[in-house]
């Protein structure tokens, strides 16, 4: 028992709901939350992620009436992904002035001008082959050779910008990535469009749900040339410096729950800079089928699994609870 005790008394703070409110160190707002959209060429309507209930594939027809209710519920931004119908060896339709992921940018613009538009720079929904970018034999496999991936990213985030994206967010994690990226936006006009770099992305089992929404599975071999080991912490920071060198704006942890203790000392490590946390689609997915069950209280795990992002240091979050939250939160 601790000497000053009865003097000090610690539940006095929590015994009034007011008092809670009051005292509460960290909360989630609105203005935090940033809903991820995937664009589908060629369907008509949406269609239903099976292993993400809830979440659906957007056929263009359907985008403005999505953009219209996220705008309604004051969520602030939203980050897309795009599915072509065609698929090459280079994503070139990443890029194309008739793709799906330029179309999607133009149409929500018109949409909605005051939204925040942020666009998922990778080729991996874009390729045939489902990897994040050129790949070629090395050392008698194929690999993602990362110095030919860097001009298509330069092609993506030009042609996105021109389009009216706001906000560019590299996912590759492809070594010279935030600067190659941030020469090609300054050349081109672009100087004050920022970057939000996917700094700590781990090649993760929690992305499942994912590659069926994105369609972007591989079609052979896996991403962890490039994806940061999942056994390893000091190799985040290693990564964030890089990039904080050459020019990132913002700084991304991706899955978020599992690696809070790394978003901590990324926020530890560079306090000034904004940090994105990733609340991905297996956490999604686990949340909404435990509840679904009826073994948890969705809306209480859901607001506690975010504000745990909150306090390791998060000033945003990517979840796909989006729409939900701003529901809860009124």
């Amino acid at each position: 028992m601790a000497a000053n005790f009865p003097t000090s008394r610690l539940r006095r703070l929590r015994q009034h709901p007011k008092i809670r409110d009051l005292v509460r160190e960290h909360d989630v707002h609105v203005n935090d939350l940033i809903a991820p959209l995937f664009v589908k060429q060629g369907l008509t309507g949406k269609k239903e992620i099976s292993s993400m209930p809830g979440q659906y594939q957007l056929g263009l027809d359907a985008l403005a009436a999505e953009i219209k209710t996220i705008v309604a519920l004051k969520i602030p931004a939203i980050i897309l992904f795009a599915i072509p119908e065609h698929k090459d060896a280079t994503g070139s339709d990443a890029f194309a002035e008739d793709g799906i992921a330029l179309q999607a940018i133009r149409l929500i613009r018109k949409t909605a001008p005051e939204l925040l538009i942020i666009s998922d720079i990778c080729c991996c929904e874009y390729t045939d082959h489902g990897h994040c970018g050129v790949m070629d034999e090395h050392t008698g496999c194929m690999d993602l050779n990362n110095d030919a991936t860097l001009p298509l990213l330069q092609k993506q985030v030009v042609a996105h910008a021109k389009a009216g994206s706001d906000v560019m967010a590299p996912s590759g994690n492809i070594d010279g990535m935030v600067q190659a990226i941030r020469s090609a936006l300054d050349d081109n006009d672009f100087k004050h469009i920022p970057i939000l770099s996917y700094t700590a992305k781990y090649a993760s089992s929690f992305y499942g749900p994912f590659r069926d929404a994105a369609e972007s599975a591989a079609s052979f071999g896996d991403r962890r040339s490039h994806q940061l080991d999942v056994a390893n912490a000091n190799e985040a920071l290693r990564e964030a410096e890089q990039d904080v060198d050459e020019g990132a704006d913002m700084l991304m942890v991706k899955p978020a729950m599992p690696y809070l203790d790394v978003m901590l000392r990324l926020k530890q490590t560079h306090p000034a800079l904004p940090l994105c946390a990733y609340q991905v689609s297996g956490e999604y997915a686990m949340l909404k089928a435990a509840s679904q069950q009826g073994w948890l209280d969705e809306q209480a795990c859901v607001l506690e699994s975010l504000v745990s992002m909150k306090r390791a240091g998060a000033n945003m979050i990517i979840t796909y609870y989006a729409k939900q939250v701003a529901t809860w939160l009124g």
